[in-house]
Order: structure tokens, then sequence, then C-alpha cells
């Protein structure tokens, strides 16, 4: 456990690569002791913060076996501590404010023969740098504070290196689609939340099957009722026996009918699949879709943190439903209103995924504004969560470390 005095905020921003599949995290920390108007930004944390958050709970958890990008002034560039880092899964972003000398290209060349990976956070071309770009293996170009007129001749500059380019701050999909255009490797920012144009297409069949299911499970309908929805739609049919082949269900059994199937995969089992699945089976990015990542670390972080409070099981069910259910909109550019309408909630879950309302709509909320790392908002909403800090830490652990395990496949 994190002791009193190096408590702190962790946050985790995804980069995602031009089929927008996951490929790795910026992990961010801010010393929750630290005065606002002295911590100005996320990327100052101290190296003392840094190495021992990462060495309390585990890199590899948090990262799930993607690649973590993080910050480094210029005394954690020169210091031993790096060593703590996992190498070869690591991605040491210099800070902008570090002068690229020649003891920095040294040292540099000395962290690559070691097997890390490193990158130029924030950075603009400079002809002098020609150095450090034979060096580094990721050049990250914030594209607001760049401009987007001047990103095609820094582009042609870069391009000459061996080195992949990563835009920051990509916001909307007009944004990713300029960059994406331009040849950037790799994507940082929410666009992949944000659609252009909300209920620009209906919830299509398999969508519609799934949400059905979801309902039925979730009301306590028959096991011939779900069974029938099975019938009802083959492709799910499918999918279940093969999620009943993949699950750890002790003694082998030949599966004889559908029914036999849910009945050996189990209601709870099955309900947490179907929340997974309306994600996992939207399309070909499947276990790496971002939105399948930010809703069930949502819904497990609510979950653990509910039961952190000792309620019952059912009110933890019903905060990983809500974290799940949250981004629902986004994926099938539908509003919520109107996926609601397929599904028979009660009132304060539809309060907490339409206003943000009620207890589960305010730890709905801290868990959004951890995603965005809005640090500054989350002291407050633990308090009306009725949360710690360090129950709010050992829950965001345990929901990567869960979010990392879950098993799914797909084609």
């Amino acid at each position: 456990m994190v002791a009193p005095s190096e408590k702190f905020f962790l946050g985790r921003q995804p980069i995602l690569d031009r089929v927008q599949e996951i490929v790795g995290y910026e992990l961010l920390f801010r010393s929750a002791d630290m005065d606002h108007a002295v911590f100005e930004s996320y990327s100052h944390a101290s190296s003392h913060v840094i190495t021992h958050a990462l060495s309390s709970f585990g890199i590899h958890e948090v990262l799930g076996g993607k690649f973590g990008f993080i910050n480094v002034h210029l005394g954690l560039l020169l210091s031993e501590m790096l060593e703590l880092l996992p190498i070869g899964q690591t991605v040491l972003e210099l800070l902008e404010i570090i002068r690229l000398d020649d003891q920095v290209i040294e040292r540099c060349r000395e962290l690559k023969k070691m097997g890390f990976i490193l990158a130029l956070d924030d950075h603009e071309y400079d002809d002098a740098n020609n150095e450090i770009y034979n060096v580094v293996d990721i050049i990250k170009i914030d594209i607001l504070l760049t401009g987007v007129e001047a990103l095609p001749e820094m582009i042609k500059q870069l391009r000459k290196y061996p080195v992949k380019l990563l835009a920051e701050k990509v916001e909307t999909v007009e944004q990713f689609q300029i960059c994406y255009d331009l040849g950037f490797d790799l994507f940082q920012g929410y666009f992949f939340a944000r659609p252009i144009v909300l209920n620009s297409r209906k919830i299509d069949v398999s969508g519609l099957a799934l949400l059905k299911l979801l309902q039925q499970l979730t009301s306590g309908a028959s096991v011939e009722m779900v069974e029938m929805t099975f019938k009802e739609n083959p492709g799910l049919s499918y999918n279940l026996l093969r999620l009943v082949n993949s699950v750890a269900l002790g003694a082998r059994e030949k599966i004889k009918t559908l029914r036999h199937a849910i009945i050996m995969l189990g209601m709870n089992h099955l309900r947490r699949w179907t929340q997974l699945s309306l994600f996992a089976g939207h399309d070909a990015r499947c276990m790496n879709h971002p939105l399948l990542e930010m809703a069930a670390v949502r819904g497990r972080l609510m979950e653990i943190m509910l039961k952190q409070m000792g309620v019952n099981n059912e009110k933890a069910e019903s905060a990983f439903m809500v974290g799940i259910l949250s981004l629902l909109d986004v994926l099938f550019e539908t509003p919520m209103e109107e996926i609601i309408a397929h599904l028979n909630l009660n009132d304060e879950i539809s309060s907490a995924l339409l206003k943000r309302e009620g207890a589960l709509g305010r730890m709905l909320m801290l868990s959004e504004k951890l995603e965005i790392t809005d640090f500054a908002s989350v002291p407050v909403l633990l308090e009306e969560c009725g949360v710690s800090l360090d129950q709010l830490l050992t829950a965001q652990l345990e929901a990567f470390k869960w979010r990392s395990s879950i098993v799914y496949q797909d084609d």
C-alpha cells in the first residue's frame, strides 16, 4: 500500500495505431498532496512518486501487455531509477523542456542499448536535432499546439528519419482523419469516444439481439426464454458455444443443446459476457477496441468501489452495468434514451446513465474524470461517493488487472 505521504492519482490515456487498436497507454501521475498551483503539469510528477508507484502496484497489471509511455524530466532521465521500469515495455518520453545536448543524446543511446523505447514529447521539428532524431523511436506532436497547417512540412522533414510519428490531442474524428491522411502512425486522444453525428444509424440486428439478451438476463428471465433468443440468432448461438469451450468449466462435457450450454456457463457469467460482447463483437478490433477497454474498466472499477463500501452483490452488479452501458450511445451512434428504451432498467440505473444522478451517477462521473485525467475534479467526487483515495487506487489496479485477464474469443 502506498504510504500517506506518497499518495497519488493515476491516469491512463490510450494510444492507438492506424486501425484504432490500443497499442499502449501514457501513464500519468499526480501527487495527491501537492498544491495545484505548484503542480502545474502532470508531467512534472517527482521521480520518487513515479518510481515508487510503478514498483508498488506493478506496471504489468496496469498495462495488460501493452506499452507504457512515461514522462521523464532530466533528473529522472539521468537516474538509475529508470532501471525499475520494465525494459522492452516502457516508452520513455523526454519532456519538451529537456535540452537535447550531447549529454542527453549519449544517455539516450545508453538507454536504447538497454532495450528502452525512446520518444520526444510535444516536439517541434528543428534541423539542429538531426542527431537525436536518429536515436529516438517515436516523436509526439501536439497537433493543437503545432497547428494543422504546419503539420505537412513538419512530417515531410521528420520522415527522413527512422521514427514513428504520434499525433497528440486528437479529440475529434475530423482531426483523426486529417492526421491519418498525413501519415501519422500513432494517435492519442479521445476522438474514438466522440462520434461525428449521434443517431446517424440505427442499432443493427446483432446489437438488438444482444440488448434483448441483456434485458432478459437482468430481469430474471427463464432459461427457456434465453434459449429462444439464442435460437432466433444463429450468430449469438455460435459465439455462445465458442465461449463455453473457451472458459475453464472444470470437467469437460460435450455440449448437447443450447440449453445445456447456457446451464453449463451459468446466468451470471452469461450476463457479463453479453455486456462485453456488445463491444467486443461490434467490429474487427475485438479485444483491442478502445471503447471496450473504457467500458470494461469503468464497469469493473465501479463494481469494486461499491463492494469496498460493503454493499450487496446486486448493487455492485448494477454499478458494473452502468459502467458498461455508459458508452453504448457512442458505440451505436444512437442516443442513450433510445438504447435504454430497449432495456427494462430501474430508475437508479437510468438516472445514472442519462443524467449522471444518484450514487451510481456520481461514481460514473468519477470514472469518467479519471479517464481524461481531470485530477482536479477527483477529490470532490471521491468525497461525494464516500470513497477514499486508497480505495480508489486499489480499485483501479484491480480493474486494470481484471480487464487484461478477460477471455473472449472472436474469429
